[in-house]
C-alpha cells in the first residue's frame, strides 16, 4: 500500500466518523488514544492529540515528530514546542468556541479533563464518548485484512523455526526469547503481546510467565505467541509433546481441538458471538472438561492484540464479514497441565477463513 493510499484511507475513516458528529449534534471530538488516532491519522508516534470537527481534523505533537508526522498524516498539523500538547488543543478550542466537546472516556485522563473543565467555557458542555473509534475498528478494511494475514504468516514460521531448537534442557525463557528473535529477524516490529512459554503443569496458567526451568521430557509445551507487522497483530496457541505423549495427553488434546473446530465451524455472519462460545463449551461438556475451560472463547484483533468483539458467554455482539477474531478454548488442569489451541479467524461473507497456516494436529517432538 503506498503512502498516499494509506493517507487516503485515514482521511476516508475520518469522513466517516465526523458524519457521526453531526448527527449526534457535536461540534468538537477530541482523541487521546494512541491507536484510535494512528488510526484516523496514520501517524505511529508517541505523543499525539487529535481534533476532529464536522469540517477539520488537526494533530497536534511535539518537534520530534515534525517530518514524521507530515509524512504519516493528511491532517493539519500543530507542532507543540514548549509545554502539554493539550495547552494548545484548549487554545484552539477557546477560540472556536464548541458548545458539545466529545471525548474518549475510557483513554483521557482525570487531569486532562479537568484542565478541560477549568479552562474551557462554562458554555462548552463535555460530552464523554464511549468506544466510537473502536466500534468502527471492529470490521477491517482489505489492506488491514492484509496486514493481519503478513503477521499471522510471519507468527507461524517463527513457530516453525523456534520449535526446531527445542530440546528438553532448554529452558522456558530460552524458547520465549528464540520465538521472539525469529519474529524480528522476520520482519515483525516486535511482539503482539509478552510470549508465553509453559511446559508441564506450568502450561495450566493460562498466562503463565516462562521461566528459567528447563521444558523437561513427557510433557505438555504451550506456546501462546503473535507478531505485531505494520502496527496489525495476530496470535496463535499451540500446545506440544516433548517426548511421548500418554493416552491422557492425547484425549484432553483430541477435546479441545473438537472444541475449537466445532467453534470455527459456528462462524459466519448474524451469529451472536456467545454462540461461538456456546458452541465450544457444550463440545467440552461432552467431553467432561467445560469446568477446566476458564476464559472467553475468543477476541477481536487489529491495531491491538485485544479487540472488540469479545466471543464470551454474555457477548450480544453478532459478528459481521471483515471481523478478524481468534479461536482459542482451552482446558487447565492444576498439577497436571494445560491444552489451548488458538488460530486467527476472518469472518467472510458466507462463514470464515482461517488465516493461520499452522497444522493442528497434535505434535510431538
Amino acid at each position: 500500500m503506498t503512502k498516499s493510499a494509506s493517507r487516503d484511507e485515514a482521511a476516508s475513516r475520518r469522513a466517516a466518523l465526523t458524519s457521526r458528529l453531526i448527527t449526534e449534534k457535536l461540534d468538537s471530538f477530541l482523541i487521546t488514544s494512541p491507536v484510535n488516532m494512528r488510526y484516523l491519522t496514520g501517524f505511529t508516534g508517541s505523543n499525539g492529540l487529535l481534533w476532529l470537527t464536522p469540517t477539520s481534523a488537526r494533530l497536534f505533537t511535539d518537534p520530534r515528530y515534525t517530518t514524521q508526522a507530515a509524512a504519516e498524516s493528511s491532517a493539519a498539523l500543530s507542532i507543540v514546542k514548549k509545554g502539554p500538547l493539550l495547552t494548545e488543543a484548549i487554545a484552539r478550542l477557546k477560540r472556536s468556541k464548541p458548545r458539545r466537546l466529545g471525548f474518549e472516556k475510557s483513554h483521557l485522563s482525570y487531569e486532562s479533563y479537568a484542565k478541560l473543565t477549568e479552562e474551557l467555557p462554562k458554555s462548552t458542555k463535555l460530552v464523554p464518548l464511549d468506544g466510537w473509534v473502536e466500534e468502527a475498528r471492529r470490521v477491517k478494511s482489505a489492506t488491514e485484512i492484509e496486514r493481519i494475514q503478513e503477521s499471522v504468516v510471519t507468527n507461524s514460521l517463527a513457530f516453525d523455526r523456534a520449535l526446531r531448537k527445542v530440546r528438553p534442557n532448554l529452558t522456558e525463557s530460552e524458547l520465549a526469547a528464540e520465538i521472539d528473535y525469529q519474529q524480528r529477524k522476520l520482519g515483525a516490529e516486535g511482539t503482539a503481546f509478552s510470549t508465553i512459554v509453559a511446559a508441564g503443569e506450568h502450561s495450566a496458567l493460562p498466562h503463565a510467565r516462562p521461566r528459567s526451568e528447563a521444558i523437561g521430557l513427557n510433557r505438555l509445551l504451550l506456546l501462546d505467541m503473535g507478531a505485531q507487522q505494520h502496527g496489525y497483530m495476530s496470535d496463535m496457541t499451540r500446545t506440544v509433546v516433548v517426548g511421548k505423549a500418554t493416552r491422557r495427553m492425547r484425549q484432553l488434546y483430541q477435546a479441545v481441538l473438537d472444541a475449537q473446530l466445532e467453534a470455527i465451524d459456528a462462524i459466519r455472519p448474524g451469529v451472536l458471538c456467545a454462540e461461538i462460545d456456546r458452541r465450544a463449551r457444550i463440545t467440552l461438556k461432552r467431553h467432561g472438561l467445560d469446568k477446566q475451560f476458564v476464559h472467553s472463547t475468543g477476541h477481536g484483533l487489529g491495531l491491538e492484540i485485544h479487540e472488540s468483539p469479545r466471543l464470551g458467554r454474555t457477548e450480544t455482539l453478532r459478528l459481521a464479514p471483515g471481523m478478524v477474531i481468534t479461536i482459542e478454548p482451552g482446558v487447565y488442569l492444576p498439577g497436571e497441565g494445560g491444552i489451548r489451541i488458538e488460530d486467527t479467524v476472518l469472518v467472510t461473507g458466507s462463514g470464515c477463513d482461517v488465516l493461520t497456516p499452522t497444522p493442528k494436529d497434535l505434535l510431538v517432538i
